[in-house]
């Protein structure tokens, strides 16, 4: 990268964060679908706490009210305590479960969560 070159990035401003995790789940989902309709993967890398969990479920109700399918969807997961079992309630592969995995139709062997019993 040439000094002095920056890149231009769009910046939105949101009124609340509501706002804001839709048009991140709106803009996850183009993605998922652009890539289901080139017959390809979508790898999506996610995070956990209190951020996303509003932008997770925003993406469960698109799939459950608007059919968005995560079968061509696979994902990697940041980080993970340990040692800690995938039970522990501060797991962040429960966290996953609970605030998203559980509820949309991905496959499992395309989760991918560091594994905080190793």
């Amino acid at each position: 990268m040439k000094s002095g070159m920056f890149e231009k990035l769009r910046t939105s401003v949101f009124e609340s964060s509501e706002e804001a995790s839709k048009e991140v789940a709106a803009e996850i989902a183009l993605l998922i679908k652009s890539k289901q309709n080139l017959g390809q993967s979508c790898v999506l890398g996610l995070a956990t706490g209190s951020t996303p969990k509003s932008v997770y479920a925003e993406l469960i109700r698109l799939h459950k009210e608007e059919n968005l399918s995560f079968t061509n969807v696979a994902t990697f997961n940041l980080d993970e305590y340990y040692p800690i079992s995938p039970e522990a309630l501060q797991s962040y592969f429960r966290f996953m479960h609970e605030h998203l995995f559980d509820h949309i139709d991905i496959e499992k062997q395309n989760i991918n969560i560091p594994d905080g019993t190793i």
